[in-house]
């Protein structure tokens, strides 16, 4: 009678200690582990374990607490566990059913038919679990008391304070529970917080690597610098303590090896190696980033995928990008390490793949800014030797145009000179027959043989030799000074007044050496009312150009045809047309008309040089326009309009 009386207060004291441990303790494990060491003082408790049900998922249990004499606590306390089915599992049914079950080795042993299984661990020779009910009376868990040996069994007595433990501690989970899943939610928040800061940590970082790989594209570093800050730039995202740079040239098929560090090697196996050989020209052939450990690596070599691996091999994790950029492939980047604390996950050859996109676009704006400061330079050069080029031409063309202009002036004074020579040898000839009649009119007058007759012939023969010799000293004096005129006009850039009518028939008369003996007819319609004041050796040389023009290229030997030269006044300016009705040209010839050195005639006396100085003379010194129609046997015809009035000097 006291023996149960002892109990049963031992029992009132333990229930007492569940309730204080439940209001002080907030840790579900400690709180068991008191039960635990409480439910063992009144009864046998070497063997007890309790599962907690995932809150929604009866199936799915946390062993909150598992000490036995014979297993191992099968998972860890945080961990959570599909259990099998009611059928196949005593907790699982204990937890599904909501109801106490207790049962025997024997009986534990006839739920074992066909093979089927009954729980895991060893078989008790006496097993009691009892349901964790909330205030709703659904199961939260269960908790399980065992014995492995027959001395130890589990009164009904037993069973019931078991039971009554068992509803305490379920009214003390509550709490404990609720206060579990806050502090796990709490755990996971704090955790996946931790997690976003590092993620953003870590964007950020990458911004800035991806910041200082675009500088480089900028600056004006040396290779090895810039090389050497790209690997600055990959080390604030990933651990790069071995690291190269490998770039491809399919122009020799060749990969070389610019930048290198690391741990185990102070200089790189070879800086130069055909495609092909080692893990980059593996990268380059895959165009795809490859992630390694070492039996991955060591398995890759076996199967004859690299040929010739280059470099230490004494590798644990290894990560290799293509630098590509549309397609096209750059190079290789080479990230390994040798040590056990720094692996490589696929989160980092992501990083590592987007960091060498984003080096192949540096490397192909280096690359594009190298070929446009060549391409720039070259394009100097030749700018620079055009440039001389066409000075040296602009020197000789001003020097052919200006033979053409003395070729031009000396073709004039020789035909003025023939023209000057025939009325200069008509005054000779005049004056010997006038000195000889004297001669023979004196021997008369002497001999007294000179009677009135005689003397009224010698009167007649001065008379017509005076004549012819004022007739013909008058037409030379007019030669010469229309040539003066000319002559002077086109070898002078002043601008001066003239009347535009009396210069053409001045020009018109230096002119006429070249026309005598043409059927050529000429026909000037121009008022005598028009006063310029501009460059008269321009007009010179211009009509001059025309009329030599027309005579060698518009009409053939012996061919008869006309000229006509029409100028009127509009308002400020001079229209001055100029036709002929010679051969006139086709649209190829015509379109060439006014290119230097072009002629129809080379190797007969055309220099080309003609109409390409009536251009340059009308749009440079007379500041004006031309135009010209022509066709086949449709003649030719220039259009020109410049200003009556000129300011200024002529333009070069």
């Amino acid at each position: 009678m006291e023996s149960r009386l002892s109990r049963l207060e031992a029992v009132q004291s333990i229930l007492l200690e569940i309730g204080q441990k439940s209001s002080t303790c907030t840790d579900i494990a400690e709180f068991v582990q008191a039960v635990h060491e409480a439910l063992g003082r009144i009864m046998y408790a070497a063997n007890f374990y309790v599962a907690l049900s995932d809150e929604g998922r009866p199936n799915s249990v946390r062993f909150v607490y598992f000490v036995d004499e014979v297993d191992d606590a099968p998972y860890d306390g945080q961990e959570l566990v599909e259990l099998p089915s009611s059928d196949h599992s005593p907790t699982a049914w204990v937890i599904l059913n909501g109801q106490r079950l207790i049962m025997t080795a024997e009986e534990h042993t006839s739920h074992e038919t066909d093979g089927a299984v009954w729980g895991l661990g060893t078989t008790a020779e006496h097993w009691m679990g009892c349901p964790l009910l909330d205030q709703n009376h659904q199961a939260m868990g269960a908790m399980v008391i065992q014995s492995y040996d027959k001395q130890h069994t589990f009164s009904e007595e037993d069973q019931a304070l078991f039971q009554l433990i068992a509803s305490h501690v379920s009214s003390a989970l509550q709490g404990l529970q609720s206060m579990d899943r806050l502090e796990r939610a709490v755990h996971e928040r704090t955790a996946a917080l931790e997690y976003e800061v590092a993620e953003r940590r870590r964007a950020e970082s990458l911004q800035r690597a991806l910041y200082e790989i675009a500088s480089l594209s900028g600056g004006s570093w040396d290779r090895n610098t810039m090389y050497q800050r790209l690997h600055e730039a990959i080390s604030e995202v990933l651990t790069v303590r071995n690291f190269l740079i490998a770039l491809y040239h399919p122009s020799n098929n060749e990969i070389t090896v610019p930048y290198f560090v690391d741990e185990k090697d102070p200089t790189a196996p070879c800086t130069s190696f055909s495609y092909g050989v080692g893990m980059t020209s593996y990268i380059l052939k895959q165009r795809q980033p490859v992630l390694l450990d070492r039996d991955g690596y060591l398995a890759l070599m076996a199967s004859g995928e690299v040929e010739r691996p280059l470099g230490n091999e004494e590798i644990i994790s290894w990560m290799g990008a293509p630098i590509l950029l549309n397609d096209y492939a750059y190079g290789v980047l080479v990230v390994q390490s040798y040590h056990e604390d720094v692996i490589y996950t696929q989160s980092d050859l992501d990083v590592l793949a987007f960091m060498a996109s984003h080096v192949a676009v540096v490397i192909s704006r280096l690359q594009a800014d190298r070929a446009i400061r060549r391409a720039k330079s070259a394009l100097e050069e030749q700018n620079a030797a055009l440039n001389t080029a066409l000075t040296q031409l602009q020197e000789a063309q001003g020097e052919l145009v200006r033979q053409e202009k003395l070729a031009s002036l000396g073709r004039l004074v020789a035909g003025v000179a023939h023209e000057i020579n025939t009325p200069l040898g008509i005054c000779v000839t005049a004056t010997s027959h006038l000195v000889q009649e004297l001669k023979l009119t004196k021997e008369d007058l002497a001999n007294g043989a000179l009677d009135e007759d005689g003397l009224n012939q010698f009167f007649d023969i001065v008379d017509q030799s005076l004549r012819i010799m004022t007739t013909n000293t008058q037409r030379a004096a007019a030669l010469v000074r229309s040539f003066k005129q000319v002559a002077v006009d086109q070898s002078s850039d002043n601008v001066r007044s003239f009347n535009l009518r009396k210069y053409l028939d001045e020009v018109l008369l230096s002119l006429q050496p070249k026309l005598k003996g043409k059927p050529i007819e000429v026909e000037v319609d121009c008022p005598p009312d028009i006063d310029m004041e501009s460059f008269p050796g321009a007009v010179s040389q211009i009509v001059t150009n025309m009329v030599v023009n027309s005579l060698v290229h518009g009409f053939g030997e012996g061919q008869s045809g006309s000229i006509k030269i029409k100028g009127r006044v509009e308002g400020d300016h001079v229209q001055f047309d100029y036709s002929d009705n010679g051969i006139g040209m086709d649209p190829g010839t015509l379109s060439q008309l006014f290119d230097p050195f072009f002629t129809t005639k080379r190797g007969s006396g055309g220099s080309g040089l003609g109409a390409h100085i009536l251009y340059n003379l009308v749009t440079g010194p007379l500041g004006g326009t031309v135009k010209v129609v022509s066709a086949p046997n449709m003649g030719l015809h220039y259009n020109l309009r410049f200003p009556r009035v000129q300011q200024g000097k002529p333009q070069a």
